[in-house]
């Protein structure tokens, strides 16, 4: 069976989430793990820093490099790479999980703001990818994942906050560009979204934070991640993935125990994601 030991996973707004979540899972198996976020002091409302969540996987089994990054800075994101390949080796995977949400409808956004999303979101995605993929590209079963959604033209999702919409879309649209751009290489890219709203702070102060109680927790996305990730020579690239639809093609059959609230008796379906 496939395992991450001594793999490398370079990991994007790590510090707390879907990110923190993806960084224990992998430790589990022994990987190195970077946890690389903006968050390196306490905030006085959410949880965890890269300092904290370092810990945790160094107490989980891995091996932890904490830096402060800003997606954001193209240098100094080039300079996390180095320092990563310096420190362990190389890179064997990189975690694209940095987000901002914005949940306006155009008229309602301001171009500095969406200036903000799509600079962190789109071009963060862009920035990482290519600093990671000379690194990539050495490595034995290379993988890029973009937490991002399935590209759904339904209106729906077009009329209410199309500016956040069309960033995530463009992350997509990017990790599907470079599956192909990248196949000669042996570096698989996908994306993975979740099929309901997960329980972490995005959904608890940017969306209504009365669907933490109907939302699954990160930990589904860190095992969906992880499937993605022992998946070998290209054999899934270049593909929208949703966590349950891979799990369940991995064997899973039941996901009572993914709840953030075990009595919850329907689960609410996430963005982009039309119900069954």
């Amino acid at each position: 069976m496939s395992s991450l030991k001594n793999k490398t996973i370079f990991i994007t707004g790590a510090s707390r989430g879907i990110g923190r979540e993806i960084a224990l899972r992998c430790a589990k198996d022994g990987a190195n793990v970077v946890i690389a976020a903006k968050s390196d002091t306490p905030h006085p409302k959410l949880p965890g820093t890269i300092h904290s969540v370092a810990a945790e996987v160094e107490a989980a089994g891995g091996k932890a490099l904490a830096i402060r990054l800003d997606v954001r800075d193209e240098a100094a994101i080039e300079a996390a790479m180095a320092l990563t390949a310096e420190t362990f080796g190389g890179i064997d995977a990189l975690i694209n999980n940095a987000s901002a949400i914005q949940l306006t409808p155009m008229q309602d956004t301001t171009l500095k703001r969406f200036d903000l999303i799509h600079s962190i979101n789109t071009r963060g995605v862009l920035a990482c990818s290519k600093a990671a993929a000379p690194f990539l590209k050495k490595a034995s079963n290379p993988h890029i994942i973009t937490l991002s959604p399935p590209i759904n033209l339904g209106k729906q999702w077009l009329g209410g906050y199309i500016p956040y919409t069309v960033t995530k879309y463009s992350m997509t649209l990017l990790a599907l560009g470079f599956a192909e751009e990248l196949r000669g290489d042996g570096i698989a890219s996908n994306t993975l979204w979740p099929k309901t709203t997960i329980a972490t702070a995005a959904v608890e102060f940017a969306i209504d934070k009365s669907l933490m109680d109907s939302s699954r927790t990160p930990a589904i996305m860190a095992d969906a991640a992880y499937e993605i990730l022992i998946t070998e020579n290209c054999e899934m690239s270049g593909e929208t993935l949703i966590d349950e639809t891979i799990l369940r093609d991995r064997g899973v059959t039941e996901f009572d125990h993914y709840k953030n609230d075990p009595n919850c008796t329907e689960l609410f379906m996430d963005l982009y994601v039309d119900a069954e």
